[in-house]
């Protein structure tokens, strides 16, 4: 018995898609004529995507919660014996989303057929990334396919969860921010032009600084639309360049450099690496493949291209530690565990602490930046408002001290 995707119209002429399990293409043809539907299409799910190739698969992407919550299920349901066709078909039924019950179907179809569930998941690259299938495929080997399910949840819950917190960390900023720009920008274009009226009707010299806050407000509210239009224009043209490969490599280069980021980037690549790398070797996935894998979870382009160099060392008999010492991106923490762990043959242990350290320190830092910016930004807010009144002030008190004359 195989999965069936199917379209359909019902009795209103409405279209309805859904998944059927049968023996044939023409069983489901019949089910659906006997619940009343009139059917249009019907596939094999693995054959539907294969026919629709990457474009259907990059409409179905899982979020890494729902990822997590499947592979946990999953190594659940192995864990008590059940057979792996059975588990898949049982979480299937039980996922309420259909892009996550169709590429479960389509999986457990191939599975039936006599394939590996490695390579089922492999036909899904945009839902599973390779260090899933990788490490499932070392699993299948080895027998201890649910340790390794429970070691991929864990993994995908913990990305989630640095995900969320750097999100919620940054979101109070940004709104900080947003709502700073939009005050300062409804005081130039509608509060000042209001207050300059009196000053004009007063027919006396403005000071230097006020004539320079009438031109700006002026230039605001004569020229809003061209000015949003040109930001637009340079977001846009900044996202098309750093498309670019060579640009967006001397952009993450200039972000290692930078004071505060630098270090954030470091550390967070660093923590994504060696969790990512601790995971496959723990599961005897070889450490070249491992390697390989880790580096394109990199989001940092000189970080990437510094994993793949070692890669390469390591292939001709170098070690990690060293090999990774020679870039010079790496914390000394890290590439001291890596040491450790190479000598005493606990690589993936040591890893998995170097990992945990280094999301701690993720987390402190991004704390400690967000400490420090609050207060900037309401010192530079003030100051900013503090000009303007300033500007709006000072021909009040030349018109006072005329009239005392």
């Amino acid at each position: 018995m195989s999965a069936y995707e199917y379209t359909a119209l019902d009795q209103r002429g409405w279209r309805k898609n859904g998944i059927l399990e049968a023996d044939s293409a023409r069983q489901v043809r019949q089910l659906l004529r006997d619940q009343g539907l009139t059917p249009l299409s019907v596939d094999a799910l693995d054959e539907s995507a294969t026919r629709h190739g990457t474009k259907r698969r990059a409409g179905r992407r899982i979020n890494v919660l729902d990822l997590a919550m499947l592979t946990r299920q999953l190594a659940a349901l192995l864990q008590a014996g059940l057979p792996l066709e059975k588990a898949l078909q049982s979480v299937a039924e039980q996922n309420e989303k259909p892009a996550v019950k169709r590429v479960l179907l389509a999986i457990r179809a191939k599975v039936r057929e006599g394939h590996s569930f490695a390579s089922g998941l492999a036909d899904f690259p945009n839902v599973f990334p390779e260090i899933y299938h990788k490490t499932v495929e070392a699993g299948e080997a080895s027998g201890h396919l649910d340790e390794i399910l429970e070691r991929l949840a864990d993994y995908s819950e913990n990305r989630h969860r640095i995900r969320q917190k750097t999100t919620l960390a940054m979101f109070y900023p940004a709104l900080l921010t947003l709502t700073s720009i939009g005050i300062v920008v409804a005081m130039l274009a509608y509060v000042v032009p209001q207050l300059i009226k009196v000053f004009d009707s007063a027919g006396r010299e403005l000071p230097a600084m006020t004539q320079a806050l009438i031109a700006v407000s002026g230039f605001l509210k004569e020229y809003w639309i061209a000015l949003l239009l040109a930001l637009i224009l340079t977001v846009l043209l900044i996202t098309a360049l750093l498309r670019q490969p060579a640009i967006r490599a001397l952009w993450h280069r200039l972000l290692l450099r930078m004071p505060l980021f630098g270090r954030l980037t470091r550390t967070l690549n660093t923590a994504r690496f060696a969790r990512t790398l601790s995971i496959l070797t723990a599961s005897n996935v070889p450490i070249l493949d491992a390697l390989r894998i880790s580096a394109e979870v990199l989001a940092n382009l000189p970080m990437r291209h510094a994993v793949e160099q070692a890669t390469v060392k390591v292939r001709e008999g170098a070690s990690l530690s060293h090999s990774l010492q020679q870039a010079g991106y790496f914390p000394p923490m890290t590439l001291n565990l890596i040491a450790s762990g190479e000598a005493s043959g606990r690589l993936d242990t040591m890893l998995e602490q170097s990992a945990n350290i280094q999301e701690r320190e993720v987390e402190s830092y991004i704390n400690t930046l967000l400490g420090l910016f609050e207060p900037l930004l309401i010192l530079l807010m003030g100051g900013i408002v503090l000009v303007i009144v300033l500007s709006l002030m000072l021909p009040i008190f030349d018109l006072n001290t005329l009239i005392q004359k």
